[in-house]
């Protein structure tokens, strides 16, 4: 076996044991793979095809090509939050390749990943958020299977907080209650595979109900247990929820740059804006620190900020 192929065979190791011990997504195993296929060829490039030889100026030398553009090979130079990941995907090789034995020495500990800028969260102010849930169809009058089910998709996005791959991974079983009087319930299937229970309102239970029952056994048309089907009767994409929002978006006259996470950050504001625990909404966000939602409370802040500048009579 070439030396190359060592450095191959350790990085298929790292990535099975991210699938199958650490219960990592589909979407952190293709970015993961991609990363580090470009760190093999790096490697493979500088002559070391076997984890045990690399240095921590490799490593270095890796980061800096990241964020270096070099228009001679048509390479662009990554934004902050790309080589971020990047790096933290190496490290992880190596941090993994240590603790097995497959190397003596890590050689990428000492080398940190690039602080990116920290941006806020962009929330969207309730009247907006439910311009483009009502704009998304799923009236009474609406006949349109497609119409039913992204009504249902955007209530339970905003009723949820959920993640764009938790919705769209959702199950039928995974829902309870729609019918009770107070609400009801769905189970979110977040990062490492971890769940957590989150309530449903009456809005989002009338949207997902409606659906269920006037829409989704014309789209189930191979049968399943996805939730949210697309036309083929298959699980709907995360692409497609992107359409749907953006859609809808452009119908209510919303900027053009909401997303899925802009309905995740809005869950997140209006709650701790009307007073939530911030423990309470770490739970509900499946946040694993406290201090990931506390960029929530930053929003506040600026948002009261603003309230004040305009009204308080001695504020200019």
């Amino acid at each position: 076996m070439t030396s190359a192929g060592v450095a191959a065979i350790q990085i298929r190791g790292y990535l099975d044991h991210l699938a199958v011990e650490q219960g990592a997504s589909a979407h952190t195993l293709s970015a993961y793979r991609r990363d580090l296929e470009k760190y093999r060829q790096f490697l493979a490039e500088s002559g070391v095809g076997d984890l045990e030889a690399v240095t921590e100026g490799h490593v270095e030398q890796f980061r800096a090509r990241l964020a270096t553009a070099d228009p001679e090979v048509g390479r662009r130079a990554l934004a902050p939050s790309s080589v971020a990941r990047a790096l933290a995907a190496v490290r992880g090789l190596h941090r993994f390749s240590t603790r097995d034995g497959l190397t003596r020495v890590d050689a990428a500990a000492s080398v940190t990943p690039p602080r990116p800028p920290r941006r806020l969260p962009k929330a969207l102010p309730v009247d907006r958020i439910i311009a483009v849930i009502e704009a998304s169809g799923g009236t009474e009058l609406d006949t349109e299977p497609a119409r039913l089910r992204d009504r249902a998709m955007l209530e339970l996005l905003y009723a949820t907080g959920a993640r764009a791959a938790e919705l769209v991974g959702l199950d039928v079983d995974d829902l309870d209650g729609l019918d009770n009087p107070g609400g009801g319930t769905v189970i979110l299937r977040g990062k490492g595979g971890k769940e957590r229970l989150v309530p449903v309102g009456g809005p989002a239970c009338d949207a997902v109900g409606a659906y269920l029952v006037r829409a989704r056994p014309a789209l189930a048309v191979r049968g399943g247990p996805a939730l949210f089907l697309n036309t083929r009767g298959g699980r709907v994409s995360r692409q497609t929820l992107w359409t749907v929002v953006g859609a809808a978006a452009g119908r209510a006259g919303v900027e053009s740059d909401i997303s899925p996470h802009s309905f995740r950050h809005s869950f997140a504001t209006h709650l701790l804006d009307g007073g939530a625990d911030i423990r309470v909404v770490q739970e509900l966000l499946g946040h694993a620190s406290v201090t990931t939602t506390q960029v929530y409370t930053l929003v506040t802040v600026d948002t009261l900020r603003e309230v004040w500048a305009e009204c308080h009579p001695r504020a200019r």
